[in-house]
């Protein structure tokens, strides 16, 4: 079997005696014994359930009354939770699973061991016994080796343990060709159908790849871009959107901050848990999402930060698939080139009171389980059908996006099988949502029309900067501090070579040393037509 559910416990248990009651019999003496004894029971998995992660024993546990979402727009909970093993609960489980055998007062009896004891048994870092617990996940997903991990329990290959779900038969590993027609069909004809994508296909396919990638990332092993979900007003759908990503693998919903500090927290404490997917839901109207912090996460497979209220330090995979959806939002700094953008125009003056919808009320058909179902069912089959065709990557030419080129040929290569165009074309339309670039691309425009091939220096150049005799030859376009203040020549300094040599849409600014004046110079140039 490819997964393993885990039922019984096994690994070494034979140590330890079954008795009437079913449970395992642990004799321990005095306290050093004590704790040998059960460390090398809870190493042994006497105690069903029980894995390690990061160093830390925890055990898989069932959460009893989580309720459901009640819209597209809350956190969605995992129906099983990894808790890492504290005394009280080593106890309450040594309780449930074991017969603890020791000396109470004078003769041996059940006891319970005492909470030293306990600490000292968890205090070890090295548990060889314990099986790996990488994550825990909602739905069936895509192993390195390109098969599907869907066998609920827990699966050595991978160190994932997979819920549950009653309402999802098993996937073939080979679908029909009828099959895959009646899932493209089903999402591009009935489930996406409603949308109103500015653009009807690059908007459509760059939201499927989203769809797509928590699904296969183990396969593909890529990082994946910030999605960005946004709208020319409200009741568009973009919340339904996410939530339709969120609602499959779970997600945790979040608010959008401009404090880098706060925003580190909150990725720290987010990726401590197992959500598919983290969304920064209905940030403010105009939003630049600028975040130096977010950029650097979307660029590196791992993020290690301090733990909220210690002093110790935790390294997390960064697996996880991160959105966020607003109206009139922009990108500014490193995060333009780290966006892959979906954008909905209702292009009416009520977009909220819209009728004649495929699948009627959307946002609350989703929410039932047996629905959420049915689009993973014929999401996972045009998966499988593109992995049993050799997963082919694109073919074709795709924007280089840096660090996600792997994950854009994964996705386009997908899409394409599909015959599902437009993947990444509105590459070009969106380049004008980036307010750094536009900003600078006008900055430098007025550059040349004010200097020409003139080489200045930043102080000559601040110096330029001064409106004289009320008038602006740079029309408001003069780099200013956030308050609106001018500049100094070191800040100016500053600004300009962080640009040398970054091409802004058709001009790009250069510099050299003057080695006659010993100092750096700057000057502009067009893009040939």
């Amino acid at each position: 079997m490819s997964s393993t559910p885990d039922t019984t416990p096994h690994g070494g248990t034979s140590l330890w005696p079954v008795g009437d009651d079913g449970r395992r019999i642990v004799r321990i003496g005095e306290d050093p014994d004590a704790i040998r004894v059960l460390t090398r029971a809870l190493d042994a998995r006497i105690i069903p359930g029980t894995y390690v992660s990061d160093g830390a024993p925890v055990v898989v546990e069932e959460i009893s009354g989580a309720a459901g979402p009640e819209s597209a727009d809350e956190d969605v909970a995992l129906p099983l939770t990894a808790s890492v093993l504290k005394p009280s609960l080593l106890a309450a489980l040594l309780a449930e699973h074991a017969t603890v055998h020791g000396q109470k007062n004078g003769r041996t009896a059940e006891i319970s061991p005492p909470g030293p004891v306990l600490s000292a048994v968890l205090a070890r870092r090295a548990w060889p016994g314990l099986p790996v617990l990488r994550r825990i996940i909602s739905t069936p997903v895509l192993r390195p080796d390109g098969t599907l991990l869907q066998t609920p329990g827990y699966d050595e290959r991978t160190g994932f343990y997979l819920a549950g779900n009653t309402h999802l038969a098993p996937i073939p590993d080979h679908p029909t060709p009828d099959e895959v027609a009646a899932a493209r069909e089903f999402l591009l004809e009935r489930f996406l159908r409603d949308f109103p994508w500015r653009d009807p296909a690059a908007d459509r396919a760059n939201y499927l790849a989203l769809l797509v990638t928590p699904l296969i990332r183990s396969f593909t092993r890529a990082l994946s871009p910030f999605g960005l979900i946004e709208a020319s007003m409200p009741g568009s759908g973009k919340t339904i959107l996410t939530g339709c990503v969120g609602l499959l693998v779970g997600q945790t919903v979040q608010t959008w901050t401009e404090s880098e500090d706060e925003l580190r927290k909150t990725i720290t404490t987010v990726l401590a848990d197992d959500h598919g997917v983290i969304v920064f839901d209905n940030l403010e109207e105009g939003t630049v999402v600028n975040s130096a912090v977010l950029a650097r996460l979307m660029t590196e497979r791992t993020w290690s930060d301090r733990k909220l209220g210690t002093n110790t330090a935790s390294t997390f995979a960064n697996d996880r698939l991160w959105l966020a959806t607003g109206n009139n939002l922009r990108t500014g700094g490193d995060m333009a080139s780290r966006t892959v953008w979906v954008r909905l125009d209702p292009d009416c003056p009520r977009p909220e009171a819209r009728t004649g919808f495929t699948i009627p009320n959307l946002d609350s058909w989703i929410l039932d389980p047996r629905n959420r179902a049915t689009v993973l069912r014929h999401i996972l089959i045009l998966i499988l059908d593109w992995t049993s065709h050799g997963a082919p990557p694109a073919s074709g030419a795709i924007p280089q996006m840096r660090q996600f080129t792997a994950w854009a040929r994964h996705l386009g290569g997908f899409l394409e099988h599909h015959g599902i165009t437009g993947f990444l074309a509105n590459a070009d339309s969106v380049r004008g949502l980036d307010d750094d670039n536009a900003e600078w691309r006008s900055f430098l425009h007025a550059w040349r029309d004010v200097h020409g091939d003139s080489r200045l220096t930043a102080q000559q150049l601040r110096v330029s900067g001064e409106p004289t005799a009320g008038t602006d030859p740079w029309a408001g376009t003069f780099p200013t501090t956030p308050a609106g203040k001018p500049v100094t020549t070191k800040s100016l300094g500053r600004r300009l070579a962080g640009h040398v040599d970054r091409w802004h849409t058709d001009i790009v600014l250069r510099s050299a040393i003057d080695s006659h004046h010993n100092c750096r110079t700057y000057w502009v140039e067009e893009a040939s037509s």
